[in-house]
């Protein structure tokens, strides 16, 4: 919007801080005085027309002279920034304008202002953010109107919040009765969608003291920064070209950074503010991405199937066709050649292969499965403390709860049971759906994720059935690698409940088998292996198919992915070519094919939730390895203490082997 020329006295402001030296470009009225020819009651006046004074000179706050002669506004053809149809030069200035005053550059915005025309806002914006402020409620209101908020539902909205604030502030000041009439007439009617916030709101007035008030309502009471919040969460119904939301431009810096980085295709570290700068765009180096076998672990006797890191990062379980289950304590140094990695315990009670561990969230307890049964170690003796044998069937997931008060195991009986910490029994899902292959539970603890075979519709669609007998089963047979399954069935499944009430959320119909789900660290998205050769990523917000990842070979065996990298920005799976692949989650560009197991399928991968450059990877070559970024082959050798000519295998500690690998673009 453009300065009104022949008025001396609008009033204009940016947002609501109380500083008037820096800060976001405001200040009150009896704070500061600054002059560009505008009234602002954000913090300055200057009584100029058009940025000068009668005798030609500018005066600003300090209430110095800073020009002999008048500041000529500049009239430029056109209405946009350079020649971008899309960048409109006012809406530029003034973030220029909101900018420099945000960060102290008070008299600059001034001139800018004079200079280009343009004001940052209309006065009644000033006005409005002094009413919230000062706590002038009823002036306030009258105001939303001429800011833009002319929907019905957004005006009573907004009122609903001003008329909250006024009615915790009474309560703060031990005003009962004005705050009683307060939630009749201005809270009362403009709450009927939403009966519920009332009566928690009627509620406070039990309060024993503002203490209470306060803790009770999440609420930080007129002193605070309430009524800024209360700014911020009114921006919402105003039109952001009459109130520019506070500190835009920095808003738009960070997007354009966020941008940046998850579209670098190898992004794997945190954001350094002293080598980040404005004046380049943001890269990573392909070489710090963990592509090179520093450590081979080969203890087990028969094929690996599944591997998973502890929460701290410190230990690497693993799972086998030979009846056993490893523990790796993975040392901590940072220099693979020195790193020791040894079989801390091996657990050999188990009568069938295994197919499924996890660790509790306090790295406590590792649960395994083979075959229908549950076993529960304790990580810090290797003993075993306790078995489980509810399901009827092979138990295909086990997920530890990451509120960390239980977990859950789904089982090829069409079973989901909840255990507590313990291992005792909570609740049984009972004649689910399908026989499940794999599921996972969303960090936030609001979703389960479930995938399977042979879809059955319960009933009543919507809820897990509960009964207390299940249906016959179909008889198991081998996949190849061990994790039973049923015969192929035209109804795969993958199926999202609701955690807390058991309702069916999404149910998806998807051909080929299903023999994998990993969930994101913000649970927005769920990973889920899909044969023949297909990776979906599906999208749990919006209930999508976000992107599909191709290359790998998956056809009769279980394969399990996951995420990876600092941000959860790379997907990594296994494949029966035994190689492990790697992709950028949100372009679908194939990063990486790292050769390096022998024959056999690379079964499962998992990413060091601690070590974001390094993973694991278990294959049917009994072994499993571990992945870090590039070391050149001379420093590798200098410390295994050999001579470059003399590229042997080196053992260090118990089960470990250690190997010098040359790296070569598509393996080793």
């Amino acid at each position: 919007m453009r300065i009104p020329e022949p008025d001396n006295h609008s009033n204009l402001s940016s947002s609501y801080d109380f500083v008037p030296e820096a800060g976001p470009s405001c200040v009150t009225l009896d704070k500061a005085s600054h002059s560009n020819g505008i009234n602002k009651e954000n913090g300055y006046s200057a009584p100029v027309s058009n940025g000068s004074t009668s005798n030609g000179s500018l005066t600003m706050g300090n209430g110095l002279a800073k020009h002999s002669s008048p500041i000529t506004r500049v009239s430029l053809p056109g209405t946009t920034l350079y020649d971008d149809p899309y960048l409109d030069r006012e809406e530029f200035v003034r973030l220029v304008i909101q900018s420099l005053r945000d960060v102290g550059y008070i008299e600059s915005a001034a001139t800018l202002e004079a200079e280009s025309g343009y004001s940052l806002e209309a006065p009644e914006v000033s006005k409005f953010r002094q009413h919230i402020l000062r706590g002038a409620w009823a002036d306030a209101e009258l105001l939303l109107v001429e800011l833009g908020v002319t929907d019905t539902d957004a005006l009573v909205d907004a009122r609903f919040l001003i008329g909250k604030q006024k009615y915790l502030e009474l309560l703060e000041a031990r005003k009962t009765t004005a705050a009683l009439q307060v939630l009749r007439n201005d809270l009362a009617p403009y709450s009927t969608s939403d009966q519920e916030e009332l009566h928690v709101l009627s509620s406070l007035m039990m309060c024993s003291d503002p203490q209470d008030l306060r803790r009770r309502a999440s609420w930080d009471g007129a002193s605070g920064i309430s009524r800024r919040q209360l700014l911020d969460d009114l921006q919402h119904y105003i039109p952001s070209s009459t109130m520019i939301p506070q500190r835009r431009f920095s808003t738009l810096l960070t997007q354009s950074r966020e941008y940046q980085r998850h579209r670098c295709l190898y992004h794997n570290s945190l954001v350094d503010p002293s080598s980040s700068s404005l004046f380049s765009d943001h890269t990573c180096d392909k070489e710090s991405f963990p592509r090179i076998t520093t450590t081979i672990l080969e203890v087990h006797s028969d094929e690996v199937w599944n591997v998973a890191w502890s929460h701290d990062g410190t230990h690497l379980a693993s799972a086998s066709k030979d009846k056993t289950a490893i523990i790796w304590r993975i040392g901590l140094e940072a220099e693979p050649s020195s790193r020791d990695c040894i079989a801390e315990f091996i657990l050999r009670d188990h009568p069938y292969p295994l197919g499924c561990l996890a660790w509790s969230l306090d790295d406590s307890i590792l649960s395994t499965s083979a075959d229908h049964l549950i076993l529960l170690w304790n990580t810090k003796t290797g003993a075993l403390m306790k078995t489980l044998e509810n399901h009827a069937e092979t138990v295909s997931a086990l997920v530890w709860l990451p509120d960390g008060s239980g977990f859950m195991s789904g089982s090829l009986d069409r079973k989901i049971i909840l255990w507590d910490m313990e291992g005792e029994l909570r609740e049984s899902w009972n004649d689910i759906a399908i026989r499940v292959t794999d599921a996972a539970v969303t960090p936030d603890v609001r979703r389960l994720v479930a995938v399977g075979m042979g879809y059955n519709p319960p009933p009543a669609l919507g809820t897990l059935g509960r009964a207390n007998v299940r249906d016959a089963s179909p008889p198991i047979v081998s996949n190849g690698n061990g994790n039973a399954v049923v015969p192929r069935s035209p109804e795969n499944r993958m199926i999202i409940y609701d955690l807390k009430t058991g309702q069916v959320e999404l149910s998806v119909h998807m051909e080929g088998e299903l023999t994998s789900v990993k969930i994101s660290e913000d649970s927005r998205y769920a990973l889920i292996n899909h044969a023949p050769d297909e990776i979906h990523l599906w999208d749990l917000e919006e209930f999508r198919l976000a992107r599909k990842f191709t290359g790998q070979r998956q056809g009769h065996h279980v394969i399990r992915s996951c995420f990876g990298g600092i941000d959860g920005n790379f997907v990594i799976s296994g494949s029966e070519d035994r190689n492990v692949y790697v992709w950028h989650r949100d372009t679908g560009t194939l990063l990486e094919v790292l050769g390096g197991h022998g024959l056999g399928s690379v079964n499962s991968v998992a990413w060091n939730p601690r070590n974001k450059r390094m993973f694991a990877s278990c294959s049917d070559d009994n072994t499993i390895r571990v992945w870090e970024a590039p070391v050149s082959a001379g420093e590798l050798l200098r410390g295994f203490g050999i001579s470059a000519s003399e590229p042997e295998m080196i053992g260090k500690g118990k089960g470990k082997v250690k190997q010098p690998w040359a790296y070569h673009d598509g393996g080793f």
